[in-house]
């Protein structure tokens, strides 16, 4: 897993290098992107922002998360349901497995997801330029509560 003192970093150099300011507003949304343990929705990152910043609006987290989107350093996942949830700690692709019953979302180390990649590629003659693997079950908390 990525150290979240890189990541923060990442983001705020790709920020610079857009020419966009850090303000300490921003910081603070950045910090709960690399150092979320889960997969934040823009709602939960603004409940973790505005207890130290209670003049930050969810426009304001709105615009920020679409900013690290375009700057490649947030990961948006969306669902059927009309929710998004963001990975901050690693905005490439790569799968997820989602508990049906909590909303918690896991990134699963699984090497073979680039051999399924290139094979895929192999078969259907595409140039793979992105994927999205999700896993939808009941996590193991989830399972213990029965």
């Amino acid at each position: 897993m990525p150290d979240p003192e890189i990541r923060l970093q990442k983001m705020v150099d790709a920020l610079r290098q857009g020419q966009y300011r850090i303000t300490p507003q921003r910081l603070a949304i950045l910090k709960v992107l690399a150092e979320s343990k889960g997969h934040p929705s823009v709602e939960s990152i603004f409940e973790q922002v505005k207890p130290n910043f209670p003049t930050t609006s969810l426009a304001t987290i709105y615009k920020n998360v679409a900013v690290l989107k375009e700057l490649g350093q947030v990961l948006e996942l969306g669902f059927s349901d009309g929710s998004n949830r963001y990975d901050g700690k690693k905005p490439w692709d790569h799968p997820h497995v989602v508990c049906t019953v909590c909303k918690k979302i896991l990134d699963p180390d699984i090497a073979a997801l680039e051999d399924m990649t290139q094979e895929l590629a192999r078969v259907t003659g595409f140039t793979i330029t992105r994927h999205r693997l999700d896993f939808f079950g009941i996590c193991p908390d989830c399972q213990n509560k029965k």
